[in-house]
């Protein structure tokens, strides 16, 4: 009787282990290439349930659309869609406009794409700077080995270096996006 009750025990756990994995909804899809196809990356898995990450935030903006296509012009959609934690200052395409005219243009093309990095890259910081933690007078590094200064004044409102607002902070899987209305340039080298 005890092996006949032990036996129903694990054919039900079976049945309910068979019925669940048949029936479970899937809500991460694979990306895996077909054959002959490569990879896109990170930023090719669809997942429709978890928090953005960063890219898919900035693609889901009717706002950034510049900030997109110079992400994709520096080869760095993958870069932001990893785990990171990043930081990133995501001008809007009315900050990109205030830019001298032609200078977005100039960017976007092959022989600039250097140039089109370092500034992309003026806007990223490694780690998660949430408001709080920001101080008036605060330096963070950025990924191109500068810095930008913070100014936030008693009343919480905060610029970059003295010229850019934060108009909103989105928080992304992978980190906190600031939606800035200034493309930050890099200092100059001396």
């Amino acid at each position: 009787m005890k092996n006949l009750i032990t036996i129903v025990i694990i054919a039900f756990m079976l049945s309910t282990i068979m019925f669940c994995k048949n029936d479970a909804p899937s809500t991460v899809q694979s990306s895996a290439p077909e054959a002959g196809m490569t990879s896109n990356g990170q930023d090719a898995v669809v997942d429709n349930e978890s928090q953005k990450d960063i890219v898919k935030i900035a693609v889901g903006s009717k706002d950034h659309t510049t900030l997109v296509a110079a992400l994709q012009q520096a080869d760095y959609v993958d870069d932001l869609s990893n785990a990171g934690p990043f930081t990133v200052f995501a001008p809007t395409n009315e900050a990109f406009a205030k830019l001298p005219a032609g200078t977005v243009e100039s960017l976007m093309k092959n022989d600039k794409k250097a140039d089109l990095q370092n500034i992309l890259e003026y806007h990223v910081s490694i780690g998660v700077f949430k408001e709080d933690m920001l101080r008036n007078g605060q330096k963070l590094g950025q990924v191109n080995s500068q810095n930008i200064t913070i100014t936030k004044t008693p009343d919480g409102k905060i610029k970059i270096n003295g010229t850019a607002n934060v108009l909103a902070a989105v928080p992304a899987s992978n980190g906190l996006v600031y939606v800035i209305d200034e493309v930050l340039l890099p200092p100059a080298n001396n």
